[in-house]
């Protein structure tokens, strides 16, 4: 499997566990990177492999953005900080405590699965500092703005971005992808199984043109009508 996969001019899917985990980057006309998700606490030593595949180095890494404070998402983001000395993470303001701490947020007590999980404080991973609070509708200064959209309910400060350039917007967890097959998440892992299918309206409303899944591989032919399809079958745009 190739280490790095072009989406878009200057945007890159790194697989880091086949496609089922994926974390993006964006090359900036400077030459430095910003890493949007991070894996598995196992996922370092694969975007080390994805940005050497762009001819990139983790010391050209500028900024990592998370989309939400998972083990599957930042797990492997304190060792990132570690390998490119960034200050911190940027992350929404209500998923910052969960990255500081190493916590997972809360799971939907609703499933049995989530009581599960919550009562052996299963999700946990190391505590990454903070450098940067995000906030619905901030544009953040990466490669010709990434713009944040709140999209509350796989966590509380889950998060989707839309890339102003290139028109690609990453789902977060959403939605999956998983072999090419969009579903919900499981309902266990998110903190509001019900307040996600509420929220992912967002990305029915948002125009883009490549959809990028931290879990699947993207999709870049009529991604925003195959997004509305999926969300109307659902009952949910």
């Amino acid at each position: 499997m190739s280490a790095s996969i072009q989406m878009a001019p200057g945007v890159f899917r790194f697989p880091t566990a086949s496609h089922f985990i994926n974390t993006v980057a964006f090359l900036e006309d400077d030459g430095s990177v910003t890493l949007v998700d991070c894996g598995t606490k196992f996922a370092p030593k694969r975007i080390v492999q994805g940005l050497a595949s762009i001819g990139r180095h983790p010391r050209d890494v500028q900024r990592i953005v998370l989309t939400h404070a998972h083990n599957d998402h930042a797990g492997g983001a304190a060792d990132m900080i570690r390998r490119t000395e960034v200050a911190g993470v940027d992350v929404h303001v209500d998923d910052a405590h969960y990255v500081e701490t190493g916590s997972a947020p809360p799971m939907d007590r609703t499933t049995v699965g989530g009581k599960v999980f919550q009562r052996i404080n299963y999700g946990g991973f190391a505590a990454t500092p903070v450098a940067n609070q995000l906030v619905d509708g901030q544009i953040i200064d990466v490669a010709g703005g990434l713009t944040v959209h709140h999209t509350p309910g796989h966590s509380p400060g889950h998060i989707a971005l839309r890339h102003e350039r290139t028109n690609v917007l990453i789902t977060g967890d959403s939605i999956w992808n998983m072999a090419s097959r969009m579903s919900w998440p499981t309902a266990a892992f998110c903190s509001s199984h019900k307040l996600n299918q509420q929220t992912a309206h967002v990305l029915g409303e948002l125009d883009y043109d490549i959809a990028a899944f931290t879990h699947g591989p993207h999709i870049n032919t009529n991604a925003r009508e195959t997004i509305r399809g999926f969300l109307r079958r659902k009952d949910a745009w």
